[in-house]
């Protein structure tokens, strides 16, 4: 709207200059005959004296009048007959004629008429334009500028209002689908809290059973309560039996937590490689440009790939996180290799600090070498990276050349 009001003034200014040269050149032929009557009264005197109109705009004919030249039969002659628009001027005695143009008036006032048509015909359109541009993206934007906070604030049951826009259905439907699975999300979440707690209910009625025997044994034993040897024997493997009964819920547990808790859902299909390619390559490219590292991706040709093309992006971008987060800064190559069926995507970062012996580890979840320092990090990107290149018919694997880590993203081609 600013725009709109800003161009407004714009042409109200345009319109005024010219409004106030228009008017300037119609009086133009006044001027003009005024001077040319100074210049008549100034040579008076002068005898068969006959201004020069050449030096004039609108000044047609400069005629004295001569009542000898009069022809009062056919009219030929007559002072007062022109076919041009004309002014009589007494100058010391003596008429004169002068004849001026005024199409020039006529074609200043056409053209002011036409542009003047032509800017309302430029403001309307522009006014349309920005009009549509208001109904159909700018105020659908301000509808949909709440929804994220909304999102951000767990309010995900009010589902997102479809709109008959080809600006905004494909975003609209992505942000639907966006409080779909952050719903879903929500409910899992719910659910697996609620499973954690009960775990954790029956876990300690379990282990508490045990427990309360062996404190009453070990006090029996402490208080001297067993003086036979073959009673203190039997009460040694009641505690024995009991600590083992504990010892088998921690080893469930353990054995619990080692069980797959990420979704690791893959869509089968097929796709180009170059599609995941590009997207890793647009996204780091800027991102690496800002801190400073240098970028390399060499040549490959395009292969169809068997698997999830979104799942394979999350791959790439986990190993080059890990790259950003534990190497020196200086480099990322990124290089390509075929190999029995398969397109092997490898990615290498400058300044590896991790040692060979932990280099078997590093793909077990929840595993952080002795790089990490004080980076952040949960230990789970290279193990997700594993269990979903396994989905995917794949694998991954990482090696340690010349003082570089290089990760390797094995991809089985159509």
């Amino acid at each position: 709207m600013s725009i709109f009001v800003v161009l407004l003034l714009i042409i109200v200014a345009v319109e005024f200059v010219m409004f106030k040269s228009s008017r300037e050149g119609i009086d133009i032929y006044k001027v003009e005959v005024g001077r040319v009557e100074n210049e008549l009264r100034a040579h008076a005197g002068t005898p068969g004296y006959e201004p020069d109109i050449s030096a004039y705009e609108t000044i047609l004919r400069v005629e004295r009048y001569e009542p000898e030249s009069m022809n009062p039969k056919d009219g030929s002659g007559d002072f007062f007959n022109s076919d041009n628009a004309y002014v009589v001027r007494d100058v010391a005695g003596t008429l004169w004629r002068i004849d001026y143009d005024t199409n020039g008036d006529s074609e200043r006032v056409y053209m002011f008429i036409v542009v003047n048509l032509v800017t309302a015909g430029v403001v309307l359109a522009v006014a349309v334009v920005l009009l549509y541009i208001y109904f159909a993206i700018i105020r659908n934007f301000h509808r949909l500028s709440d929804y994220p906070f909304e999102l951000a604030k767990g309010n995900l049951v009010t589902p997102m209002k479809a709109e008959k826009t080809r600006y905004f259905g494909r975003f609209l439907w992505g942000l639907d689908m966006l409080r779909e699975k952050l719903e879903a999300e929500k409910v899992e979440n719910l659910e697996l809290q609620k499973e954690k707690n009960v775990f954790l209910l029956s876990l300690s009625h379990d282990i508490k059973t045990p427990l309360s025997a062996i404190k009453l044994y070990s006090a029996a034993l402490r208080k001297n309560l067993y003086t036979d040897e073959d009673k203190i024997r039997e009460v040694a493997e009641k505690i024995d039996e009991n600590a083992g009964g504990i010892e088998n819920y921690v080893a469930k547990v353990i054995s619990a937590s080692g069980d797959d808790f990420l979704n690791f859902d893959v869509r089968e299909g097929e796709f180009y490689l170059s599609e995941a390619l590009d997207s890793i390559r647009s996204y780091y490219s800027d991102k690496l440009a800002a801190i400073g590292t240098k970028l390399t991706f060499n040549d490959c040709t395009d292969v169809l790939i068997k698997g999830d093309r979104d799942r394979l992006i999350e791959v790439l971008q986990n190993i080059f996180e890990n790259a950003i987060k534990y190497g020196d800064g200086r480099e990322i190559d990124v290089s390509f290799s075929d190999e029995d069926g398969a397109r092997l995507i490898s990615v290498k970062n400058t300044g590896c600090t991790l040692s060979e012996e932990e280099l078997g580890h590093i793909f077990d979840s929840f595993y952080r070498g002795s790089n990490v320092g004080s980076r952040g990090g949960s230990g789970l990107g290279l193990y997700i990276c594993k269990k979903l290149m396994a989905r995917m018919k794949g694998d991954v694997f990482a090696q340690i050349l010349d003082g570089e880590m290089q990760v390797t993203v094995v991809c089985c081609k159509r």
